[in-house]
């Protein structure tokens, strides 16, 4: 497998085929919003990511250190890190996109560290670090292997990225998978890498506002779209496939079933699309479960991920059998956590409930 599918050949919280929409948009329309699209494009054929550190072998005690935190200013340059403005324990600043960055890099940090005993990304306390006003109204926000970068948005379709932590926690989350050995950015292995994040970007958020499952929206980017745009998020764990319907931006293609699966060579082989199907899944297990989500339901896709036992070319029958494998270790072979991991899967298609 080559090097180049560690991480994503076009990064980012927005898929390319969004933006390749967008900047297809006649510019009497929406000007700004087209022009922008086709740089922040540009940006994603010329991005290269930092190389991938080879896993590493960790104690098995961890004092679970709070991971300091480092915002750089940019300047609408397309050049990291930029001016460092915030550090750890430093007050608000006069720019409110350095301080929501600032936040979110924080509340991530709480959940993984409180609900999982994660020390940071690299499980060792590593300074957490965010580039803001990245490029001149780029379009997306994400995770370089080393640090979040976020754009400003164009103001006509997204707004900044900065606003909403499903998003932050989302990009951080790719952090914490290719720490733990990665998954492959093509294909289902990379839809899982996608689903992974998006799982634990809602478990952000909802640790964050003490939200059960139930009372949970399920949706990843809900604050980042503009007003004219018909859309409550980028995606939906609850319904996929109905997160927007707009005219310009299409409608949600993510499939929440394998009967409806989306070959394509687009999107390194649909990462963003197929990785509606584990998402599903996921919320079938969180909402049969009930309560807090991140305590039966993360757990299980937590420790699976951590376990190391997940091959980059993961495909979803593999990451299923996984998930049950844990479920069962942690709760028990006959027990209510490994009976809805199980039907979940089922539910989706991706496994039949009678062999698991």
């Amino acid at each position: 497998m080559s090097a180049d599918l560690r991480f994503p050949s076009a990064p980012g919280i927005v898929p390319p085929y969004l933006l390749a929409r967008i900047a297809a948009v006649p510019e009497t329309r929406w000007e700004r919003a087209a022009h922008a699209a086709r740089a922040t494009l540009e940006v994603h054929r010329e991005y290269r990511p930092a190389p991938a550190a080879a896993p590493r072998i960790r104690s098995a005690v961890s004092s679970t250190p709070a991971a300091p935190r480092e915002i750089a200013d940019a300047q609408h340059r397309e050049e990291l890190p930029g001016v460092v403005v915030r550090r750890e324990g430093e007050p608000p600043t006069a720019d409110a996109v350095v301080d929501e960055a600032y936040d979110g890099l924080g509340a991530t940090a709480s959940f993984f560290r409180d609900v999982y005993g994660r020390a940071g990304i690299d499980a060792e306390g590593g300074r957490l670090l965010a580039s803001v006003h990245y490029g001149r109204a780029y379009d997306n926000a994400f995770w370089n292997g080393e640090r979040m970068v976020f754009g400003d948005g164009d103001g006509e379709v997204f707004r900044g990225f900065t606003g909403s932590l499903s998003v932050i926690a989302h990009e951080l989350a790719h952090g914490v998978t290719e720490d733990e050995g990665g998954l492959d950015y093509v294909g289902q292995s990379g839809a899982l890498n996608e689903s992974l994040s998006d799982v634990f970007g809602v478990l952000t958020e909802q640790h964050a506002r003490w939200q059960t499952a139930r009372e949970a929206s399920w949706l990843v980017g809900a604050e980042i779209f503009a007003e004219q745009v018909q859309g409550m998020a980028l995606r939906s764990l609850a319904q996929p496939g109905t997160a927007y319907d707009d005219d310009v931006l299409g409608r949600d293609p993510q499939p929440a079933h394998m009967r409806d699966v989306v070959v394509t060579a687009d999107d390194n082989g649909g990462v963003h699309i197929n990785s509606g199907i584990p998402n599903k899944a996921f919320h079938l297990v969180a909402t049969a479960l009930g309560g807090w989500a991140w305590e039966r339901a993360g757990r299980i896709w937590y420790d699976t991920l951590v376990s190391r036992v997940l091959p980059r070319t993961c495909d979803f029958v593999t990451f299923a059998r996984a998930t049950i494998a844990t479920a069962a270790a942690v709760y028990g072979e006959v027990s209510e956590e490994t009976d809805a991991v199980r039907s979940a899967w089922s539910g989706v298609g991706v496994i039949d409930d009678s062999t698991g």
